[in-house]
C-alpha cells in the first residue's frame, strides 16, 4: 500500500523491522537501509536501472535479504514544492512496485538530497571517482534519515 503521510506508513509498518530508502533516478536506483530501531540511515548500494522487471527483482532480493517492512522513495519535488514530470515518474515506479513487493511505501520530499550528499562526500575528502560511485546511495541515504527523523519525532510526541 502507498501512504501519501508519514503517519500512516509507520502505523502500517510491521514492529521492529527495519525499512529502506531509495533515490529513484533515471539511469540509477540509489538503497539506504535503516536499523531496526528506525534511527540510524545506512547506504547500502547503487542498482543500475535496465527494465522494471530486472529492478524490482533486484530490490526484491534487498528486501528479502535484509528484512525490510517498508520503503521510503525520495520524491524529487521542484523547489518550490510543486511536482513535475520526475515526482509522476516516481509514483508510477511506486504503484508499479506496489504490484511486486508486498509492504508499506511511502514518498518523502527529496529536495537537495543530492546537494547535501555531495557536500557530505567533499567533506570526507573523497575523489570525483568514488563521488560518482556512491553519490545515488548516500543521497539515498540522506532521503531515508530525513524519514526516520520525522518518525523519530513522532514516536516522541506519542
Amino acid at each position: 500500500m502507498i501512504h501519501e503521510e508519514i503517519e500512516d506508513f509507520l502505523a502500517a509498518l510491521p514492529r521492529g523491522t527495519a525499512i529502506g530508502g531509495l533515490d529513484f533516478g533515471t539511469k540509477t536506483i540509489g538503497v539506504a537501509v535503516s536499523d531496526g530501531m528506525l534511527s540510524v540511515a545506512t547506504p547500502l548500494q547503487t542498482i543500475r536501472r535496465k527494465k522494471f522487471t530486472s529492478d524490482a527483482d533486484a530490490l526484491a532480493r534487498i528486501v528479502a535479504d535484509r528484512r525490510l517492512g517498508g520503503l521510503v522513495l525520495g520524491l524529487p519535488r521542484n523547489m518550490d514544492g510543486s511536482e513535475g514530470p520526475r515526482c509522476q515518474s516516481t509514483r508510477a515506479f511506486a504503484r508499479n512496485l506496489r504490484g511486486v513487493l508486498d509492504l508499506p511505501l511511502t514518498f518523502w520530499d527529496e529536495r537537495l538530497s543530492t546537494v547535501a550528499a555531495e557536500r557530505a562526500l567533499l567533506e570526507a575528502d573523497t575523489s570525483r571517482k568514488r563521488r560518482s560511485e556512491v553519490i545515488d546511495h548516500v543521497a539515498a541515504g540522506v532521503i531515508l534519515q530525513g524519514a526516520l527523523d520525522r518518525i523519530g519525532n513522532l514516536r516522541r510526541s506519542e
